[in-house]
């Protein structure tokens, strides 16, 4: 069954940087829009980067010039580069992607920002 598995979260300090990466089980996710989304708690899950299938990406506004999104199709993994990370960039983040009508999220990697 085809799933996604994020891992490189962890304990940060302000400033740091941390780079967390999607595998997923399969190669047809290489032939779909891969996105990342962050929940804080008692926040709603927000969308972060998405990156399509040949390399164009996009941002949201309070992230950009700080994370970057990339795909590795050999790998079958996509990465989000984190930079400047601040305590508010505390939470788990989740990569997600659509195949068809079928919504796949990975288990979450916690990310916290803290001195």
């Amino acid at each position: 069954q085809a799933q996604l598995v994020e891992s490189g979260g962890g304990l940060v300090q302000p400033g740091g940087s941390l780079r967390l990466s999607c595998v997923a089980s399969g190669s047809i996710f290489n032939l779909y829009l891969m996105t990342w989304h962050r929940q804080a708690p008692g926040k709603q899950r927000e969308f972060l980067a998405g990156i399509t299938t040949n390399g164009n990406t996009n941002y949201r506004d309070s992230v950009k010039g700080r994370f970057t999104i990339s795909r590795d199709n050999a790998k079958n993994t996509v990465y989000l580069q984190m930079n400047s990370l601040k305590p508010e960039d505390t939470a788990v983040y989740y990569c997600y992607s659509r195949i068809g009508r079928t919504d796949y999220w990975g288990q979450g990697t916690q990310v916290t920002v803290s001195v």
